[in-house]
This record gives structure tokens, C-alpha cells and sequence, in this order.
């Protein structure tokens, strides 16, 4: 029940960030707004507040905005008020606002753990959790030890002595270490030979000798938290660009795509591990969200998005017969890619 409850809320909340965008810019530009729903299908609960209704539906996945004039054909009362009447300018404006939403709500959220405190792995060469029966345990490597030399070669941060240990699986090694008491000692260490996983899904042979990063916990005022934010969403933007590209090649399996049920999952157990990790999920779901409307797919807010660009190319609207096909299309796909998600989420599900 809370796994269910924590994911009502996350993405009641990322929907209604969406929907709020599209609310906001549209009343700014003096459209119409009748109806404003927290999801689809039949009314659960709903209150008339002015010209506008706002709605909690049955089916969470999802949400809308229903504009005054929203169809060309539709009779408005309030000309002045139609959503279609509306410069071209102004309807690209509203229709973008809602995956605009979504990432500067990351940037928020991001901003905010990083004011909280982030526990990273730190770059120094001091070493935090070893695992046991490892080579490095057997070796005499303890917890708060400070790597500074392998193979008469300096070291100060974790990334360089990494680099030399997986370059030398059952290669031995000779470690210069500080230990906490200030004293120096000389170790040999065998880094084992272990075959892991790129994020191609192609192997490599490492070598590991059992041992971890310190975790230190960063924080950060308020002006530098917001610039990580922009820095982090961008990253989180990048990369998931980059994994669609490598999905469409093929050198990242499909069946990594996830759907609802993975994030029901997922949202219940970043709850369980506290409000930072749960916070930082959500930031991660709000801009697949806001990239997600943005793909130029009919129905979708990118499909909406290309229509308008067209418009501003062409100096005139896009047909109202070519959108309905486009649309039909559009409907075809996005059902496909959720059916496929599901298909996803059930196998690994059954593989558990």
C-alpha cells in the first residue's frame, strides 16, 4: 500500500506540474480554460471555480487542460477567449509550457536536495567500506587507510588509482599506504580478475581488489544548489538523449524501457530509503516527463509543438485533415510504446 500510495502521489504531482504550465501560460495569454484535470477517464471529484472546472479523474496516469476554442470548430461564445483565435506565437507558448514545467520543477527539486546534502562518493584516494574476503582485506587494507603510491606511481584521487587497478587483473601490485594513525606501510595486492558489464551491455575483464569510495555528504547554499540544478538536469536531459539514440541502434537493449508498473516499483522503494532519495527520483521521472512531451509525436505536446513550427515556416495552419491522420498515427505509436513498457515491466517483473 505505501509503494502504491508514494507513486499516487509522485506522479500526481509531476501531472499536475505539467498541466499547471499549460494553465498558467494559457490564462497569461488571455485564453479560455474550462476544464483542468488531474487524470483521464470518469470524474472522481471535480468543483467549478469560475469559468473553469478542476477535476480529479479515475485514471492516474495521466491529466489535461481543455481550452475554450480548443477545436476549430467548436462555437465560442468568447471569441477573444479562443484558444484557435490565439496568434501562433501564443499557442506555441502554452503548448510548451507544460514539459518546461516539468524540467524547471527538476532544477527545484535538485536544487533542494542539494541545499539538504548529497552523500557522494569521494575522489581522494582514502578508502571507505572494504568487502569482505576480498584482496584487499586479506591484504591488510583497512577502512580509513589512504592510498598514496602503487607501483611508485603517486595517487591522490580515486579515479587514478582505479584506472591502474583495472588495468592489472591478477597482475601484482605494490601499495604505499597511510594509515590513520599517520603510520606507512607497504602492501601487495593481486586485483582479481572480474568480467562486468558496460553500458553498451558488452563485457570487460577488470581487475578489483575489493574495496569502496568514502561517502561524504556535500552542501550547498542556495544560488550554487540552483546552478547544480540546471547543471544536473541538463546531465539527466543528455544522457537519457543518448540512451534513446544508443536504444535506437541497438547498443542498449530495448527491454531496458520501463513503464508504469517499474515506476510504482521504484517510487516504494526510494520512499522507504527517505525524502532525499525519493526527491531525486522524482526530479529523474519529471524530466522523462517533460522529454517524453516533447518527442515530436501527434498528441503529444511535440506533436502539437511541430504543427505550430510548420505554421510559423508556412504561414499557415496545418490542415485540419493532415493533424487527424497524423494523429491516428500518433495515437498508434504512443498505445505501442506503453504496450511494449507494460510487456517490460511484466517480464521483469516474472523474472524476479
Amino acid at each position: 500500500m505505501e509503494t502504491i500510495i508514494s507513486a499516487i502521489v509522485l506522479l500526481g504531482v509531476l501531472i499536475f506540474i505539467h498541466e499547471l504550465g499549460h494553465f498558467l501560460i494559457a490564462k497569461r495569454g488571455g485564453v479560455g480554460v474550462e476544464k483542468f484535470s488531474l487524470g483521464f477517464g470518469p470524474k472522481i471529484i471535480g468543483k467549478k471555480i469560475g469559468e473553469t472546472e478542476y477535476l480529479i479523474s479515475a485514471v492516474p496516469l495521466g491529466g489535461y487542460v481543455k481550452f475554450v476554442g480548443e477545436d476549430p470548430d467548436e462555437e465560442v461564445k468568447e471569441p477573444e477567449k479562443s484558444f484557435t483565435n490565439k496568434p501562433v506565437g501564443i499557442r506555441l507558448a502554452i503548448v510548451s509550457a507544460g514539459p518546461i514545467f516539468n524540467l524547471l520543477f527538476s532544477v527545484a527539486i535538485l536544487a533542494l536536495v542539494f541545499m539538504i546534502g548529497v552523500k557522494v562518493p569521494s575522489d581522494s584516494s582514502a578508502v571507505g567500506n572494504v568487502k569482505k574476503d576480498g584482496a584487499a582485506e586479506s591484504a591488510g587494507l583497512k577502512t580509513g587507510d589512504i592510498i598514496t603510491e602503487i607501483e611508485g606511481k603517486k595517487v591522490d584521487k580515486w579515479h587514478q588509482m582505479a584506472e591502474i587497478i583495472h588495468k592489472s587483473p591478477n597482475k601484482e601490485l605494490s601499495f604505499k599506504i597511510k594509515k590513520e594513525n599517520g603510520e606507512i606501510a607497504d602492501l601487495k595486492i593481486t586485483p582479481k580478475a572480474e568480467t562486468l558489464k558496460d553500458v553498451f551491455g558488452k563485457d570487460h575483464e577488470v581487475g578489483l581488489i575489493g574495496i569502496e569510495p568514502m561517502i561524504v555528504t556535500e552542501r550547498y547554499n542556495p544560488i550554487v544548489a540552483t546552478v547544480k540544478g540546471f547543471e544536473r538536469t541538463w546531465d539527466i536531459i543528455y544522457l537519457t538523449f543518448w540512451a534513446m539514440a544508443k536504444m535506437i541502434t541497438g547498443d542498449i537493449p530495448a527491454k531496458n524501457i520501463g513503464g508504469p508498473l517499474l515506476i510504482f516499483q521504484k517510487a516504494g522503494e526510494f520512499a522507504n530509503e527517505g525524502f532525499l532519495p525519493y526527491a531525486s527520483f522524482a526530479a529523474l521521472i519529471s524530466i522523462n516527463l517533460g522529454i517524453l512531451n516533447l518527442l515530436p509525436i501527434p498528441v503529444l505536446d511535440g506533436g502539437h509543438i511541430l504543427f505550430f513550427l510548420i505554421e510559423i515556416i508556412f504561414k499557415k495552419p496545418v490542415s485540419i485533415r493532415s493533424r487527424e491522420v497524423a494523429q491516428r498515427v500518433g495515437i498508434f505509436i504512443l498505445v505501442s510504446l506503453m504496450l511494449f513498457a507494460f510487456y517490460n515491466d511484466i517480464m521483469r517483473f516474472l523474472e524476479q
